[in-house]
Parts: structure tokens; C-alpha cells; sequence
């Protein structure tokens, strides 16, 4: 026989768990999300780079091809995620929000640091101020991870109640 007791405590166990999955499916979201957009605007419309650039043109086209295939990973990672949460009623959209801005700024400002300046795998633009590139790309990278840190932070307080809403 279960106690009232073990009843909250599973419930708040399953709260718990519903509350990491909607951080992790809007963080696989937000990585192919910037991914996609990166690899599209970037490197296919503007043509500024390709994922590697240190080889032929051909080799850079198919890094970019294995660099759109890693972005659709992640998006359709994410997005089955999202429907899970869904179809249990356990969609938290502001968490799940703010796991995009961590995954989609967490990916912009791995690319901007370790890819651009640490492996040197390809600069955002090759022009001779590329420091003013640099800081854009970055900033806006801290940008969205804070407000996605300040968008789980504020559910967390939430979450924390017995009587949270996973639909705020």
C-alpha cells in the first residue's frame, strides 16, 4: 500500500525528471538549430566559409555536408524529446525555451572559441577586422546563454512548489 507520502515523493521525482528532459530537448533543439542556421546563412547563402577550410573547396563542401548531417541530429534528437514531453502533458514550454538559448548559444560560442581561434578549422569571415566579427559572434553567444540560464533559473523557483505548472 502507498502512502500519500510516497505518492508526492514520486511525483516530485517525475517533476524533477520531466523539468532535466525539458533543459536537455531544448538544448539538442537549440544546437541543430544554430547549427543549421550557421551552416546555411554562412556557409551555403554568404558563402564566407565552409566547416573546414584548411583543404580544397571540395573537402570543405563535404564538411559542410557532415556538419548539416550533425545539425539534423541534434534537431530531430530534440524534437522527439519535445513530442515525449508532449504526449506525458509534461511540456514546460519557458524551460524548454530557455534549453534552446543554452543550446543555441552554447554551440555559437564553442564555434566562436574553440573552432575560430583554438583549432583554426575556419574563421566566421575572412576580411582584415575579423575582431569585429569575433566580439559580435561572441557577445551574442553570452547574450542568449544568460537569458536561457535566467529563463531555467526562473522555472527552477517554480518547480520548486508543490503545485508547478508545465505549461508556463
Amino acid at each position: 500500500m502507498t502512502t500519500n507520502r510516497d505518492n508526492n515523493s514520486a511525483t516530485s521525482a517525475n517533476r524533477s525528471n520531466d523539468a532535466r528532459r525539458n533543459v536537455w530537448a531544448g538544448f539538442l533543439f537549440g544546437i541543430g538549430l544554430a547549427a543549421f542556421l550557421d551552416e546555411v546563412l554562412f556557409h551555403q547563402l554568404l558563402r564566407w566559409h565552409h566547416f573546414y577550410d584548411k583543404s580544397t573547396t571540395a573537402m570543405g563542401l563535404v564538411s559542410d555536408g557532415f556538419f548539416h548531417a550533425f545539425s539534423w541530429f541534434a534537431t530531430i534528437g530534440g524534437l522527439f524529446l519535445l513530442a515525449g514531453l508532449r504526449s506525458r502533458k509534461a511540456l514546460w514550454l519557458t524551460r524548454w525555451w530557455g534549453g534552446v538559448l543554452l543550446g543555441t548559444g552554447g554551440f555559437q560560442l564553442f564555434d566562436g572559441i574553440i573552432h575560430h581561434k583554438l583549432l583554426r578549422v575556419h574563421q566566421i569571415r575572412y576580411v582584415e577586422n575579423l575582431i569585429t566579427y569575433d566580439i559580435i559572434w561572441n557577445l551574442l553567444a553570452v547574450g542568449m546563454i544568460l537569458v536561457g540560464l535566467l529563463l531555467v533559473r526562473r522555472t527552477r523557483k517554480k518547480q520548486q512548489g508543490v503545485t508547478a505548472s508545465y505549461e508556463s
